[in-house]
Protein backbone atom coordinates (compact mmCIF):
# COMPACT_ATOMS: atom_id res chain seq x y z
CA UNK A 1 0.00 0.00 0.00
CA UNK A 2 0.73 3.45 -0.87
CA UNK A 3 2.37 5.37 2.33
CA UNK A 4 0.14 8.42 3.62
CA UNK A 5 2.71 10.99 3.55
CA UNK A 6 3.22 10.27 -0.26
CA UNK A 7 -0.25 10.54 -1.85
CA UNK A 8 -3.68 10.24 -0.02
CA UNK A 9 -6.34 9.12 -2.54
CA UNK A 10 -9.58 10.57 -3.10
CA UNK A 11 -12.63 8.42 -3.80
CA UNK A 12 -12.95 9.43 -7.24
CA UNK A 13 -9.13 8.33 -8.00
CA UNK A 14 -7.95 4.98 -9.10
CA UNK A 15 -4.71 4.17 -7.75
CA UNK A 16 -2.54 1.24 -10.27
CA UNK A 17 0.36 -0.26 -8.83
CA UNK A 18 2.95 -2.26 -10.99
CA UNK A 19 5.23 -4.73 -9.06
CA UNK A 20 8.38 -6.05 -10.60
CA UNK A 21 10.74 -8.84 -9.65
CA UNK A 22 13.43 -6.68 -9.06
CA UNK A 23 14.40 -3.89 -7.15
CA UNK A 24 13.99 -1.02 -9.55
CA UNK A 25 11.64 1.12 -10.36
CA UNK A 26 11.48 1.99 -13.70
CA UNK A 27 8.88 0.23 -16.84
CA UNK A 28 8.75 -0.28 -20.45
CA UNK A 29 7.43 3.43 -21.72
CA UNK A 30 5.82 1.24 -24.42
CA UNK A 31 4.05 -1.32 -22.53
CA UNK A 32 2.95 1.08 -19.70
CA UNK A 33 1.40 2.98 -22.14
CA UNK A 34 -0.15 0.60 -23.72
CA UNK A 35 -1.82 -0.80 -20.74
CA UNK A 36 -2.66 2.71 -19.70
CA UNK A 37 -4.59 3.19 -23.06
CA UNK A 38 -6.65 0.61 -22.20
CA UNK A 39 -7.40 1.07 -19.02
CA UNK A 40 -8.53 4.89 -20.07
CA UNK A 41 -10.46 2.99 -22.90
CA UNK A 42 -12.72 0.88 -19.71
CA UNK A 43 -12.96 4.51 -17.83
CA UNK A 44 -14.32 5.86 -20.78
CA UNK A 45 -16.75 3.21 -22.24
CA UNK A 46 -17.77 2.69 -18.32
CA UNK A 47 -18.89 6.37 -18.38
CA UNK A 48 -20.46 6.01 -21.78
CA UNK A 49 -22.56 3.38 -20.41
CA UNK A 50 -23.76 5.64 -17.56
CA UNK A 51 -24.16 8.74 -20.11
CA UNK A 52 -21.04 10.76 -18.06
CA UNK A 53 -19.00 13.13 -19.74
CA UNK A 54 -15.73 13.07 -17.62
CA UNK A 55 -12.12 13.38 -18.07
CA UNK A 56 -9.11 12.04 -16.95
CA UNK A 57 -6.49 13.47 -15.02
CA UNK A 58 -3.16 11.79 -14.33
CA UNK A 59 -1.31 12.50 -11.27
CA UNK A 60 2.88 12.30 -10.28
CA UNK A 61 4.40 9.03 -10.32
CA UNK A 62 5.76 7.45 -7.01
CA UNK A 63 7.91 4.74 -6.57
CA UNK A 64 7.45 1.27 -5.03
CA UNK A 65 7.55 -1.09 -8.33
CA UNK A 66 5.20 1.74 -9.87
CA UNK A 67 2.51 3.81 -9.16
CA UNK A 68 0.08 5.76 -10.53
CA UNK A 69 -3.08 7.63 -10.16
CA UNK A 70 -5.62 8.23 -12.52
CA UNK A 71 -8.82 10.78 -11.00
CA UNK A 72 -12.18 10.90 -12.74
CA UNK A 73 -13.55 14.07 -13.08
CA UNK A 74 -17.02 15.09 -14.10
CA UNK A 75 -17.77 18.37 -16.51
CA UNK A 76 -20.97 18.90 -13.99
CA UNK A 77 -20.03 21.00 -11.34
CA UNK A 78 -22.18 19.70 -8.52
CA UNK A 79 -22.96 16.79 -6.03
CA UNK A 80 -24.24 14.44 -8.06
CA UNK A 81 -21.49 14.52 -10.30
CA UNK A 82 -19.04 13.59 -7.14
CA UNK A 83 -21.40 10.58 -6.65
CA UNK A 84 -21.38 9.75 -9.78
CA UNK A 85 -17.56 9.68 -10.05
CA UNK A 86 -17.25 8.04 -7.24
CA UNK A 87 -19.32 5.12 -8.25
CA UNK A 88 -17.86 4.91 -11.96
CA UNK A 89 -14.07 4.68 -10.36
CA UNK A 90 -15.53 1.64 -8.29
CA UNK A 91 -17.24 0.03 -10.48
CA UNK A 92 -14.13 0.53 -13.02
CA UNK A 93 -11.83 -1.23 -10.55
CA UNK A 94 -14.66 -3.99 -9.61
CA UNK A 95 -14.46 -4.61 -13.83
CA UNK A 96 -10.70 -4.67 -13.77
CA UNK A 97 -10.08 -6.84 -10.47
CA UNK A 98 -12.23 -9.66 -11.50
CA UNK A 99 -11.51 -12.30 -13.89
CA UNK A 100 -13.46 -12.43 -17.55
CA UNK A 101 -17.50 -13.22 -16.72
CA UNK A 102 -16.88 -12.87 -12.96
CA UNK A 103 -18.28 -9.11 -12.21
CA UNK A 104 -21.56 -10.59 -9.98
CA UNK A 105 -23.86 -8.37 -8.78
CA UNK A 106 -22.40 -9.00 -5.41
CA UNK A 107 -19.34 -6.83 -6.70
CA UNK A 108 -21.78 -4.08 -8.00
CA UNK A 109 -23.49 -4.17 -4.16
CA UNK A 110 -20.31 -4.00 -2.18
CA UNK A 111 -19.62 -0.47 -4.14
CA UNK A 112 -22.48 1.06 -2.41
CA UNK A 113 -21.39 -0.12 1.11
CA UNK A 114 -18.41 2.01 0.81
CA UNK A 115 -18.31 4.58 3.05
CA UNK A 116 -17.97 7.71 1.04
CA UNK A 117 -21.27 6.54 -0.82
CA UNK A 118 -23.18 6.07 2.37
CA UNK A 119 -21.53 9.66 3.52
CA UNK A 120 -23.26 11.13 0.53
CA UNK A 121 -26.48 9.59 1.22
CA UNK A 122 -26.37 11.70 4.24
CA UNK A 123 -25.78 14.60 2.03
CA UNK A 124 -29.87 14.50 0.43
CA UNK A 125 -28.89 12.48 -1.94
CA UNK A 126 -30.71 9.23 -1.43
CA UNK A 127 -32.53 9.61 -4.18
CA UNK A 128 -29.39 10.53 -7.17
CA UNK A 129 -27.80 7.40 -4.89
CA UNK A 130 -30.62 5.14 -5.40
CA UNK A 131 -30.96 6.11 -9.17
CA UNK A 132 -27.93 5.25 -9.66
CA UNK A 133 -27.71 1.80 -7.92
CA UNK A 134 -30.72 0.75 -10.24
CA UNK A 135 -29.08 1.24 -13.46
CA UNK A 136 -25.76 0.22 -12.08
CA UNK A 137 -27.64 -3.09 -11.56
CA UNK A 138 -29.06 -3.20 -15.10
CA UNK A 139 -25.64 -2.11 -16.71
CA UNK A 140 -23.82 -4.88 -14.57
CA UNK A 141 -25.44 -7.75 -16.97
CA UNK A 142 -25.00 -5.55 -20.09
CA UNK A 143 -20.92 -5.47 -18.97
CA UNK A 144 -21.15 -8.94 -19.69
CA UNK A 145 -21.97 -8.45 -22.99
CA UNK A 146 -20.18 -5.72 -23.88
CA UNK A 147 -16.91 -6.75 -26.13
CA UNK A 148 -15.22 -3.19 -25.45
CA UNK A 149 -14.51 -3.66 -22.18
CA UNK A 150 -13.82 -7.57 -22.18
CA UNK A 151 -11.41 -6.84 -25.36
CA UNK A 152 -9.73 -3.38 -23.45
CA UNK A 153 -9.18 -6.03 -20.10
CA UNK A 154 -7.87 -8.73 -22.01
CA UNK A 155 -5.42 -6.96 -23.74
CA UNK A 156 -4.49 -4.36 -20.32
CA UNK A 157 -3.49 -8.41 -19.01
CA UNK A 158 -1.75 -9.71 -21.93
CA UNK A 159 0.15 -6.80 -22.12
CA UNK A 160 1.90 -7.26 -18.78
CA UNK A 161 1.74 -11.22 -19.41
CA UNK A 162 4.13 -10.24 -21.77
CA UNK A 163 6.30 -8.37 -19.79
CA UNK A 164 9.34 -10.76 -18.30
CA UNK A 165 9.85 -7.57 -15.36
CA UNK A 166 5.98 -7.84 -14.40
CA UNK A 167 5.48 -10.27 -11.31
CA UNK A 168 1.58 -8.38 -10.37
CA UNK A 169 -0.40 -5.82 -10.56
CA UNK A 170 -2.98 -3.82 -7.73
CA UNK A 171 -5.60 -1.23 -7.73
CA UNK A 172 -6.89 0.66 -4.86
CA UNK A 173 -9.74 3.97 -4.82
CA UNK A 174 -9.17 4.59 -0.94
CA UNK A 175 -6.21 3.67 0.72
CA UNK A 176 -7.89 4.77 3.89
CA UNK A 177 -10.50 2.79 3.58
CA UNK A 178 -10.81 0.40 0.49
CA UNK A 179 -8.34 -2.95 0.50
CA UNK A 180 -5.28 -3.25 -1.90
CA UNK A 181 -6.68 -5.86 -4.61
CA UNK A 182 -3.54 -7.93 -6.11
CA UNK A 183 -3.24 -9.67 -9.29
CA UNK A 184 -0.55 -11.58 -9.46
CA UNK A 185 1.01 -13.17 -12.45
CA UNK A 186 -0.04 -16.49 -12.74
CA UNK A 187 -3.65 -15.15 -12.84
CA UNK A 188 -3.47 -13.17 -15.76
CA UNK A 189 -5.00 -15.21 -17.87
CA UNK A 190 -8.19 -15.67 -16.21
CA UNK A 191 -8.06 -12.17 -17.48
CA UNK A 192 -7.40 -12.62 -21.21
CA UNK A 193 -9.63 -13.71 -24.03
CA UNK A 194 -9.02 -16.64 -25.46
CA UNK A 195 -10.45 -16.35 -29.09
CA UNK A 196 -11.52 -12.55 -30.74
CA UNK A 197 -14.34 -15.09 -32.17
CA UNK A 198 -17.95 -14.06 -31.03
CA UNK A 199 -20.86 -16.37 -30.49
CA UNK A 200 -22.55 -16.53 -34.55
CA UNK A 201 -25.93 -14.75 -35.27
CA UNK A 202 -28.08 -17.37 -36.60
CA UNK A 203 -31.39 -16.85 -38.44
CA UNK A 204 -33.45 -19.42 -39.69
CA UNK A 205 -35.36 -17.55 -42.41
CA UNK A 206 -34.03 -14.76 -44.31
CA UNK A 207 -34.18 -14.47 -48.25
CA UNK A 208 -31.31 -13.79 -50.47
CA UNK A 209 -31.26 -12.44 -54.10
CA UNK A 210 -28.46 -14.44 -55.78
CA UNK A 211 -26.25 -12.46 -58.43
CA UNK A 212 -23.90 -15.28 -59.17
CA UNK A 213 -24.10 -18.75 -58.24
CA UNK A 214 -20.74 -21.08 -58.01
CA UNK A 215 -21.19 -24.04 -60.54
CA UNK A 216 -17.87 -25.55 -59.88
CA UNK A 217 -16.74 -27.65 -57.48
CA UNK A 218 -14.83 -25.49 -54.89
CA UNK A 219 -14.70 -23.67 -51.93
CA UNK A 220 -15.97 -20.67 -53.97
CA UNK A 221 -17.69 -17.77 -52.38
CA UNK A 222 -21.09 -17.35 -54.14
CA UNK A 223 -22.55 -13.59 -54.58
CA UNK A 224 -25.69 -12.50 -53.49
CA UNK A 225 -27.73 -9.29 -52.32
CA UNK A 226 -28.50 -9.58 -48.46
CA UNK A 227 -30.47 -7.09 -46.88
CA UNK A 228 -29.92 -4.38 -49.95
CA UNK A 229 -25.95 -5.23 -49.80
CA UNK A 230 -24.34 -7.52 -52.42
CA UNK A 231 -22.62 -10.14 -50.03
CA UNK A 232 -19.93 -12.65 -50.46
CA UNK A 233 -21.35 -15.88 -48.97
CA UNK A 234 -20.24 -19.46 -48.19
CA UNK A 235 -22.52 -21.87 -49.88
CA UNK A 236 -22.58 -24.55 -46.80
CA UNK A 237 -25.44 -27.07 -48.13
CA UNK A 238 -23.70 -29.77 -50.08
CA UNK A 239 -27.37 -30.74 -51.12
CA UNK A 240 -27.99 -27.15 -52.58
CA UNK A 241 -24.57 -26.75 -54.25
CA UNK A 242 -25.29 -30.50 -55.88
CA UNK A 243 -28.50 -29.22 -57.51
CA UNK A 244 -27.14 -26.11 -58.77
CA UNK A 245 -23.76 -28.02 -60.52
CA UNK A 246 -26.04 -30.93 -62.02
CA UNK A 247 -28.21 -27.79 -63.80
CA UNK A 248 -31.23 -29.34 -61.07
CA UNK A 249 -31.60 -25.87 -60.39
CA UNK A 250 -31.01 -22.76 -63.19
CA UNK A 251 -30.65 -19.14 -61.92
CA UNK A 252 -31.96 -16.11 -63.89
CA UNK A 253 -31.81 -12.67 -63.23
CA UNK A 254 -33.47 -11.92 -59.71
CA UNK A 255 -33.74 -15.24 -58.57
CA UNK A 256 -33.98 -16.11 -54.61
CA UNK A 257 -33.59 -18.32 -51.76
CA UNK A 258 -35.00 -18.70 -48.89
CA UNK A 259 -32.28 -19.97 -46.14
CA UNK A 260 -30.72 -20.69 -42.75
CA UNK A 261 -28.05 -17.77 -42.56
CA UNK A 262 -24.86 -18.10 -39.82
CA UNK A 263 -23.14 -14.32 -39.58
CA UNK A 264 -19.62 -15.05 -38.03
CA UNK A 265 -18.23 -12.46 -36.19
CA UNK A 266 -14.97 -11.55 -34.32
CA UNK A 267 -14.03 -8.49 -32.27
CA UNK A 268 -11.20 -6.34 -33.63
CA UNK A 269 -8.47 -4.83 -31.24
CA UNK A 270 -10.37 -2.31 -30.18
CA UNK A 271 -13.66 -4.51 -28.92
CA UNK A 272 -15.42 -3.14 -31.84
CA UNK A 273 -17.55 -6.08 -33.49
CA UNK A 274 -16.49 -7.26 -37.80
CA UNK A 275 -18.56 -9.54 -39.93
CA UNK A 276 -15.83 -12.47 -40.80
CA UNK A 277 -17.97 -14.30 -43.41
CA UNK A 278 -21.78 -14.97 -43.77
CA UNK A 279 -22.75 -18.88 -44.32
CA UNK A 280 -25.50 -20.01 -45.79
CA UNK A 281 -26.34 -23.35 -43.72
CA UNK A 282 -29.41 -24.74 -44.96
CA UNK A 283 -31.26 -23.75 -48.27
CA UNK A 284 -34.93 -23.95 -47.51
CA UNK A 285 -36.88 -23.36 -50.45
CA UNK A 286 -35.83 -21.50 -54.25
CA UNK A 287 -38.13 -19.86 -56.67
CA UNK A 288 -38.97 -20.95 -60.01
CA UNK A 289 -41.47 -18.37 -62.10
CA UNK A 290 -41.81 -16.57 -58.72
CA UNK A 291 -43.11 -19.89 -56.87
CA UNK A 292 -41.19 -21.29 -53.95
CA UNK A 293 -40.02 -24.74 -54.26
CA UNK A 294 -39.15 -26.15 -51.37
CA UNK A 295 -35.48 -28.11 -51.22
CA UNK A 296 -35.44 -31.78 -49.70
CA UNK A 297 -33.58 -30.42 -47.12
CA UNK A 298 -36.13 -27.28 -45.94
CA UNK A 299 -38.77 -30.29 -46.04
CA UNK A 300 -37.30 -32.50 -43.49
CA UNK A 301 -36.05 -29.38 -41.61
CA UNK A 302 -39.97 -27.97 -41.80
CA UNK A 303 -41.19 -31.49 -40.38
CA UNK A 304 -38.89 -31.76 -38.09
CA UNK A 305 -39.94 -28.39 -36.31
CA UNK A 306 -43.61 -29.33 -36.46
CA UNK A 307 -42.70 -32.63 -35.09
CA UNK A 308 -41.09 -31.16 -32.02
CA UNK A 309 -44.20 -28.25 -31.91
CA UNK A 310 -45.58 -30.97 -31.50
CA UNK A 311 -44.14 -32.94 -28.91
CA UNK A 312 -44.00 -29.84 -26.57
CA UNK A 313 -47.74 -29.29 -27.15
CA UNK A 314 -48.07 -33.05 -25.90
CA UNK A 315 -45.93 -32.13 -22.52
CA UNK A 316 -48.25 -29.20 -22.04
CA UNK A 317 -51.19 -30.92 -22.49
CA UNK A 318 -49.70 -33.46 -19.71
CA UNK A 319 -48.77 -31.34 -17.18
CA UNK A 320 -51.78 -29.73 -17.47
CA UNK A 321 -53.48 -33.06 -16.67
Amino acid sequence: MINSDVKVLRRNTLEVHYFFNDDTHTMDAVVQNRCEYELLGIAKEVASMFGVAIYIETEPLADGGLKRWFSLISKEEDKKANITTALLTALIMAIVVNPLSKLTDKSIENIFEDSEVKELEKEKLKLEVEKLKQDTYIINHKLEENNIIKKKKSNFYESLDKYPKIKAVSFTVDTQKTREVIIKKKMFNEFILVSNDIDPIEIEDTSIEIISPVLKKGNYKWMGIYNGIPTAFNMKSNEFKSLVQTGAIQFKNGSTINCSLYINKKIDNQGHEKVTSYDIMRVNSYFENNKPVETPEGKQHRRAKAADKQQLNLFAINDNN
